[in-house]
């Protein structure tokens, strides 16, 4: 009996066990927190007039911290000397704003916050929360809304700022390029949408700008810009869309600089058909020289041959806006070597002429050297031009569907500047057939002639554009299989080119639709697409 009692007390001390360690097992730690933090006080309180304080805290019913506040945090009108705000990584049930700028008078101040506010567990946002203040006696309290779209870009950027200048006696348009704003809002990164709130009626310049030293300046360098052309007047109803676009650089040379024998290379910023270089320096009998643009950077090279005998040489550099003298020490320097790459390989479009690129400028080619066969090791015609600016040789021949190709250049085909020759260069290319690739017919309807058509894919990559002057069909050969969205460039000028704006001269950038949805090319395949533009 004592033995059976014995049992049964162990039994059961082993069950309370295991049901313990099994409900230890289970224990739950409830549901995850997804409620954002509560302000339970503002000191002083939100919306105050006649503010005269340097220091405001906002009192939460949980343990907050701030994320992100150089990207979220915006203040309008902007401060020269940023407050100071805490708690930064670390938590606190209150967050302490101090602020060291001397006020404006009779001025309303706005804090958002955007999304840099949350909770010190779970990262539960307190959504664009507004501190706002007034040092005169009353809050401003008009808006105004709109919209960021790109000139370029099918989808607009994220985080651009949106500026309103007052526009008085002292205003000036070189304004945004000195001084900050008197609003200023932020898109963030959740929209395209923009409402500047907290407003005083009056006359303002609106931009935006995809701030990248976030200066709240425009720097033609570092930023994307958007404007308004007319001022706008608040308060109004209307609603403004702002097109973002970069502008091209004022025409000017930077660091000129010898970098090989004979070769001085002028870095620059704008546009490369603006320059025009002339060496002033004496030069010796039968001097040449020549000019190309780096492919691989914004720089023009001066080549030229023979060697002067000069410490220094004398450029004269002219663009649309200045004429400039530059003197350039030169020395002892290896000069380049020749090196010849092809732009294609392998595969070679039916529409498209093969070309060579050479590191030092071609001065003299030898088509004698020079043989062009087929798959059927015949002899073929072809024409050769030069492109001096990139310095690429373009070669022009009647390509056929699944044709083999063999182009051989034998030492001597191919003299640079500096005399020196090629060795023996072989390449190889084949085209496909058609039925490789698709065709598409674009129709369009609502088109302000002339237009420049193109198939872009989705990151923007051009796969191939077509120009018209009149309502016509827009036949696309030889296309890759693939999803391309239809871009129409309209053309307001005429020069064959997407052209961009100038704030200064208040030109806007020439207009470009996208076709709302994808179209897909297939091999072997036609297809016709009517694209109806606003």
């Amino acid at each position: 009996m004592k033995n059976l009692i014995r049992k049964l007390v162990f039994a059961s001390i082993i069950g309370f066990m295991i049901s313990t360690c099994a409900n230890r097992g289970t224990i739950s730690g409830g549901e995850k927190d997804k409620e954002p933090p509560v302000i339970t006080r503002e000191s002083p309180e939100n919306f105050s007039t006649n503010f005269n304080e340097n220091e405001i805290r906002i009192y939460f019913n949980e343990y907050v911290k701030v994320k992100d506040l150089q990207k979220q945090l915006i203040i309008s009108p902007p401060m020269k000397t940023q407050p100071a705000i805490t708690p930064l990584g670390s938590a606190s049930k209150f967050i302490e704003i101090k602020i060291f700028d001397t006020l404006q008078p009779n001025t309303t101040y706005a804090f958002n916050f955007g999304e840099s506010i949350v909770d010190n567990n779970e990262n539960n946002p307190y959504s664009f929360y507004r501190y706002v203040f007034s040092t005169g006696d009353y809050i401003d309290s008009l808006s105004v809304e709109g919209t960021i779209i790109d000139a370029e870009k099918k989808k607009p950027e994220e985080f651009v700022s949106v500026m309103l200048y007052q526009v008085d006696s002292t205003f000036t348009d070189s304004i945004i390029y000195k001084k900050p704003p008197k609003y200023i809002t932020n898109t963030l990164d959740s929209t395209t949408t923009f409402k500047l709130e907290n407003l005083k009626a009056g006359k303002y310049l609106m931009i935006a700008l995809k701030d990248g030293n976030n200066s709240n300046k425009y720097e033609q360098k570092a930023d994307r810009i958007a404007f308004k052309k007319e001022f706008i007047d608040v308060p109004t109803q209307n609603t403004f869309e702002l097109k973002l676009f970069t502008e091209e650089p004022d025409p000017k040379i930077i660091r000129p600089k010898q970098s090989a024998g004979n070769k001085i290379a002028f870095g620059y910023e704008g546009n490369e058909k603006d320059f025009k270089i002339e060496l002033l320096s004496e030069t010796p009998t039968e001097f040449t020289s020549r000019i190309t643009k780096d492919p691989n950077a914004d720089t023009l090279n001066f080549w030229y041959m023979p060697k002067i005998e000069l410490d220094s040489l004398l450029f004269r550099v002219t663009s649309l806006k200045a004429k400039d003298s530059i003197y350039i020490k030169v020395r002892d320097m290896l000069k380049d070597s020749l090196v010849v790459k092809p732009i294609q390989s392998g595969i070679l479009r039916l529409n498209e002429d093969f070309e060579i690129e050479g590191s030092i400028p071609f001065k003299a080619i030898n088509n004698e050297l020079i043989t062009l066969i087929d798959k059927d090791s015949l002899n073929m015609s072809y024409t050769t031009n030069l492109d001096s600016l990139k310095n690429r040789l373009i070669f022009d021949f009647n390509k056929e569907e699944d044709g083999l190709y063999n182009i051989k250049m034998l030492p001597g085909a191919i003299t640079d500047l500096f005399e020196n020759t090629n060795d023996t260069l072989t390449y190889s290319l084949r085209t496909k057939n058609a039925s490789d690739y698709g065709k598409a017919r674009i129709n369009l309807v609502n088109a302000v002639f002339p237009v420049i058509v193109q198939l872009a894919d989705a990151n923007g990559n051009v796969a191939a554009e077509l120009y018209g002057e009149k309502n016509q069909p827009f036949d696309f050969d030889n296309l890759d299989a693939g999803k391309y969205f239809i871009r129409v460039i309209y053309d307001s000028n005429k020069n064959g080119k997407w052209d961009t704006g100038n704030y200064l001269k208040k030109i806007q950038p020439e207009r470009i639709s996208y076709s709302p949805a994808m179209i897909e090319v297939r091999a072997n395949w036609d297809i016709i697409e009517t694209f109806t533009l606003n």
